[in-house]
């Protein structure tokens, strides 16, 4: 099966590249038995890929589970993945038999992993490493045959430094890692997704299909979309539903939904009595300002060099730094006569610097720009050129995220 069959056939919608590649690894992966661990945000259909890994496996014909560790209580998932004895504990009046061993010889999908407690994880670690496991209040040991798929929404290695997730367990589990893309990293989807999900909700309620005006598809792609494709799915029913309209405006999502004008982008003017958090702004202020230190270097260098290639002197070893903070006293009309100060007094040889030599007469002194959004857009401008026009490497050289590149590429109109 190839990706544009998967995508057909699971109901996956969108051309971004790292969707794709999300998809090539799980149709590569499944046709082995090694452990997957499924990385993306909530909301983003993590669930579809296991599935895929389980109905292009070998196992294909036998059971599939989906299992949410955070859903499960912390007393009670022992019992529940791996059975337990007649009264193990209060209210356990008879045997059961846990999902490793109803589900062996198929695949677990094991969600919200990082949510298991750490107990658990060292009984799911054994399964891991040798098959075996034993129910709660036995103390024979079991053989299973079950394919693990995990998936996770938060950041395990964090998880691991605060001692809530085991390394070990991790590093198993992560054989071959999967990371699904988040809404906001695919922004060129969104509007495809909306399409379909107004088409379906228009056969599902027999309404005319909505459409959005270019002002309120420039608001749904600038919004981040915390709850991914479920969210959007959400706003499109809401629309279809409540709108008295077809044609859904600016005003109608900010009727309906007002979340969605709420662009999670930066401030840039400090508002009074909140503290803004400019982080992404903050990126490209830093990377302007160590530029502007390589070019001051650059241009002290430059000085050094006409100085030296004069057979000029200056009074003191600071050089620039005194030339900067005081105004020469030199008389024009007459000449300057230097020593150099590293040498003792009787051998100091003295120089003479011609103020009457016209070659530097017609020095013009601009006064730089120190806007700090041109700076911005030109060194976007740079990056862009640099990486012939290849966004996600001019977003890396820059040290931005990509979705930040694009905003500040439609936002100074550099996509014209």
């Amino acid at each position: 099966m190839n990706i544009q069959s998967a995508k057909q056939r699971y109901g996956i919608i969108g051309r971004s590249e790292k969707l794709d590649l999300a998809i090539e690894i799980a149709l590569k992966v499944a046709a082995t038995d090694l452990s997957v661990l499924i990385k993306g945000e909530s909301g983003v259909g993590k669930e579809v890929f296991s599935k895929i890994i389980h109905e292009q496996s070998k196992r294909k014909h036998n059971k599939f589970i989906a299992i949410n560790c955070g859903a499960i209580p912390e007393g009670t998932i022992n019992s529940e993945l791996f059975g337990h004895e007649k009264g193990a504990f209060t209210g356990a009046t008879s045997d059961r038999k846990g999902y490793f061993e109803t589900v062996n010889t198929g695949t677990i999908f094991l969600d919200e992993i990082g949510e298991m407690p750490l107990d658990t994880q060292a009984y799911l670690l054994r399964i891991l490493e040798n098959g075996e496991f034993i129910k709660v209040g036995s103390s024979k040991v079991l053989k299973t045959d079950v394919r693990i798929v995990a998936a996770t929404n938060v950041d395990l290695e964090h998880r691991i430094k605060q001692g809530r997730f085991r390394e070990d367990l991790y590093y198993r589990l992560n054989t071959v890692p999967i990371y699904v893309p988040a809404l906001h990293e695919r922004v060129g989807d969104i509007q495809v997704l909306f399409r379909k999900f107004a088409n379906d909700f228009a056969d599902k309620y027999h309404t005319d299909t909505v459409r959005m005006t270019p002002e309120a598809q420039e608001a749904i792609n600038n919004y981040h979309w915390p709850g991914n494709v479920r969210e959007l799915r959400n706003l499109v029913e809401q629309v279809s539903i409540l709108s008295n309209s077809s044609m859904i405006t600016v005003q109608h999502l900010e009727k309906l939904t007002p979340q969605i004008l709420k662009r999670a982008l930066p401030a840039t003017i400090q508002q009074k009595g909140q503290g803004i958090d400019s982080h992404e702004e903050r990126e490209i202020l830093y990377k302007f300002l160590f530029d502007m230190k390589a070019d001051l270097n650059d241009l002290k260098n430059l000085v050094y060099g006409l100085i030296q290639s004069n057979d000029l002197t200056i009074n003191d070893k600071s050089t620039l730094s005194s030339i900067n903070r005081s105004e020469p006293t030199v008389s024009r009309s007459e000449p300057q006569i230097q020593y150099y100060s590293d040498e003792p007094y009787e051998t100091k040889q003295p120089i003479i610097i011609n103020r009457e030599d016209s070659s530097y007469a017609n020095t013009v002194v601009e006064d730089e720009n120190l806007s700090l959004d041109d700076k911005t857009k030109e060194l976007i401008i740079k990056a862009l050129k640099k990486h012939k026009n290849k966004r996600r490497d001019a977003a890396e050289d820059l040290g931005i995220s990509e979705r930040t590149l694009y905003r500040k590429i439609k936002e100074y109109h550099l996509d014209d």
